[in-house]
C-alpha cells in the first residue's frame, strides 16, 4: 500500500519524539544508497522512524518522483504470498498470465521511487532473494527494509537502531515516555516535582530507553501514578546498575514490559489477548467477537475488554477506523500463550471458520445494496482469508474448495487475479471431483475461467468453460446456480474471443433452462449481461440498449454497482455507435463511479477509454486526451495493454486519432501526460481508500 503510518494511540498517529541524528543518518542514506536496512530488537522504534524517513522523501521536492511504497510484512506466516504483498503495496493489480516477479520487474522498470519492507526478520532467506531480484532489474530502485538482523547482501548499508537515550542529560526516552503521559492521564504529565521526576527517569533507565516498553509502561498511568510503577520496576527488574554492560538486555527490558503489561491484565483480558494474536492483520470489533467469544468470554464481553486492551496499548486503533491491530512482538506473545492454553487448533478453527461464513455473506449480499460493504469486507480481510484458506487446505480441502469458490469472484474484480488462481488451482488439485459438492467445484471452475480470462489466457480460458458447463449440464433442476455459473463463463469467453452470436446463443439456451427473472439471483443477472455484450456485439443496438436500460433501472432499485456499471458501459457504447457523444459520456461517466466505488481497477480502465471516446466524439479533444492519459495509468496497474470485447478497440483507434489530429501531437501529449499524474494521484487515494 502507499504510505501511511503505524505507532497510533487510541485516538490517531503519535506525536514523534527524539531521533534527529538517526534520522537525519537515515535520509542521508536514502539519497546515496539502494539497500538500506534498519536493524534493532523488537520494540525499539524500526518502523516509526522508516515511516518517518519515508514520509520525509515523499515530497514533491523529494529524490522518488515516482513514489514511495509500504510493504508490512509482519501479516505473512511464511514466503508464499511475499511477492503479492510487494505487487500490492506498489498498487499493481497485474491482470497478465506471467509470473508476478515478472510484473514486478516490468512494473519498476526505469522507475525512481522507494520500496519499504517492514517487519522482514522472520522472512529473510526469501527477502534476500527477493532484494537482490529487484536491485537486478530495477536500477533506480532504492529498498529500506526494517529487520532484526541485516540480510548479509553486498552493497547493504546498516544503520543499526539503539534505545532512545535515557541518561539524565540526554532524555529523549523521558521525552517519549512524558508525551505518552499526557495522552493517557495529563493529570500524571510533566511538570513533575523532583520526586515524580526522579521516578520517571528512574522507568526509563530501567526499561533501558526501549520505545515500545516504555509506552506499555506509560499505558498503566491510567490506575496508577508514575511513582507506583517505578517501584513495581524496581521489585520486578532489581537495583539498577552504574556500568552499562552489566545493565539487562535489551529484549529482556522490553520481554519485561510486555509481561508486565500482561500480569496487569484482568484474567479475561489475558485471554482476549491471546486469542486477538490469531488475526494477521486488522480486525474490528464484530470479527474479534465472532472469533474470540467462546467460553468462558461471551459476546457482550468483547468490546469492553478490547477497550480495556486498547487504553493499556496492547492493541492499537486504527486512525480514522473502526478496526485495530497488535504490534508484531504483542502479538507473538499472545500467540505464544495460544500454545500454553491449548487453544492454538481451536483458534484457527474458529477464525477460519468466521471467514468463510464472511465469504459466505458477501456472496449472498452481491446482488443488492450491501454489495459495496461485501467487497469492502473481502479487501480488508484479505490476508485472513488467505490464512483460513491455508488451513482448510491442510485440515478441509473440500472447505477450502468452497471459500475460494465463493470469494474468487472477487478478488478477480478487486485485482488479485495471481492469489485468486493460485489458491483455486491448489484447491481444485487437493479436492477428487467426487469428494466435492458438484456446485462447489463448479463454482470454482467458474472463478478460475474468470481469473484467466481477465489475465489474457482465452484458449484455456475457455477449454475450462467447456468443461464446466459439461458439469453442470444435467443438472439444471439440482443445480440451477451451477448451470448459470458455467453459462456465464461460456458466455464471456466467447464475446472475448469475438464470437459474439454464439455468446448469446449459450446465455439463451441456460436462460431458457433456468426460468426466472434477471433479479432472482447474481448468477442469472451475469448471463443477462453476457446476452446485453452479444447483443451489441452483433449490432443489434435498440435490443441491446432496452435490455441494459432495463437492467441498469433493477440495478438502481436494488442498490447494486457491479452490474449498474457494466449496463452504463453497454449504454454508453451503444449511445457513441448511435452518435450520441454526449450521453455516451454521461453513462461512461456513471459507470466510472461505479466501478471505483467497489475497487474494480479493470472496469475503471475500460470507462475511461469509453470516456475519453465519448469526449472526442462531442468535440472536447482536450479532455479526450486528458482522459486518454488517466485510463493509461490504469492500464499500468492492471499490467497489460488496452483490452475489452472486440468491438471497443476501433472505437479506441478512432476517436485517440481524431483527438490527436485536432490538437496536435505537443499538446496531445502535454494533456495525456497531465492525464496520468491525474490517474496515478487518483489511484493513491483510492489504494488509501481501501486499505
Amino acid at each position: 500500500m502507499l504510505l501511511g503510518h503505524t505507532g497510533e494511540n487510541a485516538d490517531g498517529p503519535a506525536p514523534f519524539v527524539g531521533r534527529d541524528g538517526e534520522l537525519a543518518a537515515l535520509s542521508e542514506a536514502l539519497t546515496g544508497r539502494r539497500l538500506i536496512t534498519l536493524t534493532g530488537p523488537g520494540g525499539v522504534g524500526k518502523t516509526r522512524l522508516a515511516r518517518q524517513a519515508a514520509t520525509a522523501a515523499a515530497g514533491p521536492a523529494g529524490p522518488f518522483p515516482d513514489g514511495t511504497h509500504w510493504a508490512d510484512l509482519s501479516p505473512l506466516p511464511g514466503e508464499r504470498l511475499l511477492v503479492n504483498t510487494v505487487a500490492d503495496a506498489l498498487d499493481l493489480a497485474d491482470h497478465t498470465a506471467r509470473t508476478l516477479a515478472e510484473a514486478v520487474h516490468a512494473w519498476i522498470g526505469g522507475r525512481r521511487l522507494l520500496l519499504v519492507l517492514d517487519c522482514c526478520e522472520h522472512l529473510t532467506a526469501a527477502v534476500r532473494t527477493l532484494v537482490r531480484d529487484l536491485l537486478d532489474h530495477a536500477p533506480h530502485l532504492v529498498l529500506l527494509l526494517t529487520s532484526r538482523e541485516p540480510l548479509g547482501l553486498a552493497g547493504e548499508h546498516v544503520l543499526e537502531l539503539g534505545p532512545l537515550p535515557y541518561e539524565a542529560d540526554a532524555g529523549e526516552a523521558l521525552a517519549l515516555f512524558a508525551a505518552r503521559a499526557r495522552t493517557v492521564r495529563p493529570g500524571q504529565a510533566p511538570p513533575w516535582n523532583p520526586e515524580r521526576l526522579a521516578a520517571a527517569r528512574a522507568i526509563c533507565a530501567r526499561l533501558e530507553g526501549v520505545p515500545l516498553a516504555l509506552e506499555l509502561a506509560a499505558a498503566q498511568l491510567t490506575d496508577h501514578t508514575v511513582e507506583e510503577l517505578a517501584d513495581r520496576l524496581a521489585r520486578r527488574i532489581g537495583p539498577l546498575s552504574g556500568r552499562r554492560d552489566t545493565r539487562p538486555p535489551r529484549h529482556r527490558a522490553l520481554r519485561t514490559a510486555i509481561g508486565w503489561s500482561h500480569e496487569w491484565c484482568t484474567p479475561r483480558e489475558r485471554l482476549l489477548w491471546l486469542r486477538l494474536s490469531v488475526f494477521g492483520g486488522a480486525f474490528d470489533e464484530d470479527t474479534a467477537r465472532a472469533v474470540c467469544s467462546a467460553p468462558p468470554l461471551t459476546e457482550e464481553e468483547v468490546p469492553p475488554l478490547l477497550a480495556a486492551l486498547v487504553a493499556k496499548s496492547v492493541v492499537r486503533r486504527v486512525p480514522g477506523r473502526t478496526r485495530y491491530r497488535m504490534l508484531d512482538t504483542i502479538r507473538e506473545y499472545g500467540a505464544m500463550w495460544q500454545a500454553e492454553a491449548g487453544e492454538r487448533e481451536v483458534l484457527r478453527d474458529r477464525h477460519a471458520a468466521h471467514f468463510l461464513g464472511l465469504a459466505r455473506a458477501a456472496e449472498r449480499d452481491w446482488l443488492g445494496p450491501r454489495q459495496r460493504a461485501a467487497y469492502r469486507r473481502v479487501a480488508a480481510g484479505h490476508g485472513d482469508l488467505c490464512a483460513a484458506l491455508d488451513h482448510y487446505l491442510a485440515t478441509a480441502p473440500a472447505t477450502a474448495l468452497e471459500l475460494v469458490g465463493r470469494v474468487g469472484f472477487f478478488w478477480a474484480c478487486c485485482g488479485y487475479l495471481h492469489v485468486a488462481r493460485g489458491y483455486l488451482e491448489r484447491a481444485l488439485a487437493a479436492t477428487r471431483p467426487e469428494d466435492a459438492d458438484p456446485a462447489a467445484r463448479v463454482r470454482a471452475l467458474w472463478a478460475l475461467g474468470v481469473a484467466l480470462l481477465l489475465q489474457g489466457e482465452q484458449e484455456e480460458a475457455h477449454r475450462l468453460a467447456v468443461g464446466c458447463e459439461a458439469l453442470a449440464v444435467g443438472r439444471a433442476d439440482a443445480e440451477p446456480q451451477a448451470a448459470l455459473d458455467a453459462a456465464y463463463l461460456l458466455g464471456l469467453s466467447h464475446l472475448l474471443a469475438g464470437r459474439p452470436l454464439a455468446a448469446r446463443i449459450v446465455a439463451d439456451n441456460v436462460l431458457e433452462a433456468v426460468p426466472g427473472t434477471p433479479f432472482d439471483s447474481a448468477s442469472r443477472l451475469r448471463c443477462h449481461l453476457v446476452r446485453v455484450f452479444a447483443l451489441t456485439g452483433t449490432g443489434l443496438f435498440a435490443d441491446a440498449r432496452a435490455e441494459a436500460q432495463s437492467l441498469r433501472e433493477g440495478c438502481v432499485i436494488r442498490q447494486e454497482q457491479w452490474m449498474r456499471s457494466y449496463a452504463d458501459y453497454q449504454l454508453a457504447l451503444i449511445s457513441l455507435f448511435e452518435g450520441r457523444p454526449a450521453e455516451s459520456a454521461a453513462h461512461a461517466e456513471a459507470m466510472l463511479e461505479g466501478k471505483r466505488e467497489i475497487g474494480d481497477i479493470f472496469g475503471t480502465a475500460l470507462g475511461l477509454d469509453l470516456l475519453a471516446a465519448a469526449r472526442a466524439a462531442n468535440g472536447d479533444e482536450a479532455a479526450a486526451a486528458h482522459a486518454y492519459g488517466t485510463g493509461y495509468a490504469y492500464w499500468q496497474a492492471v499490467g497489460h495493454p488496452q483490452r475489452g470485447t472486440p468491438e471497443l478497440g476501433p472505437v479506441r483507434q478512432e476517436f485517440e486519432r481524431t483527438a490527436r489530429s485536432v490538437l496536435g501531437d505537443r499538446a496531445y501529449e502535454a494533456a495525456f501526460a497531465e492525464g496520468v499524474r491525474h490517474g496515478r494521484a487518483q489511484r493513491a487515494r483510492a489504494q488509501l481508500a481501501w486499505s
